[in-house]
């Protein structure tokens, strides 16, 4: 064999080994390029669960606040009916009715505030997963405590504690 023939041999052996090599480095890239594609699909998923699970806490926040609204309203409510019977010794009728006034109007004001914040809708785009509780109980609840708020008012002008 000549010199020529070795160096064409060699040469082929040397295309056909880069060919190989080629052949494998893209096939490597195909399959990265699956990959990215399948984690970016597994992102996007992910992404669309986490603003939905964004949307349910928003949710159950919302329905801490007017818990938070509703108990602020019976402690004064408490407190406002009380404030006559506790106080009638100790300080002057007229003083201890105005108290009793403002706590229990305070409490109405509770009870129509915890409402309130359900008049303005808060999600458009995504619905969360969690069930909001009915406006029409809300009103209906919130409504009657606030009339019996404002009923322990009128009797505290008008009826005898003791």
């Amino acid at each position: 064999m000549t010199t020529a023939a070795k160096k064409a041999k060699i040469a082929e052996k040397t295309a056909n080994i880069e060919r190989a090599e080629i052949h494998r480095a893209s096939r490597d890239v195909k399959e990265s390029a699956e990959h990215i594609a399948d984690s970016a699909v597994e992102i996007e998923d992910s992404a669309d669960i986490s603003t939905i699970l964004a949307a349910d806490r928003t949710i159950y926040a919302a329905e801490r606040t007017y818990a938070a609204w509703v108990r602020t309203g019976f402690a004064a409510l408490a407190a406002g009916v009380g404030a006559k019977a506790l106080l009638e010794h100790v300080l002057p009728l007229l003083f201890t009715q105005v108290v009793g006034t403002v706590l229990t109007l305070f409490s109405a004001f509770c009870f129509c505030a915890a409402v309130g914040r359900e008049l303005v809708p808060r999600f458009n785009d995504p619905m969360p997963n969690a069930r909001r509780i009915p406006k029409w109980i809300l009103f209906l609840v919130n409504g009657t405590l606030a009339l019996v708020a404002i009923a322990a008012m009128v009797s505290n002008w008008l009826g005898p504690y003791s």
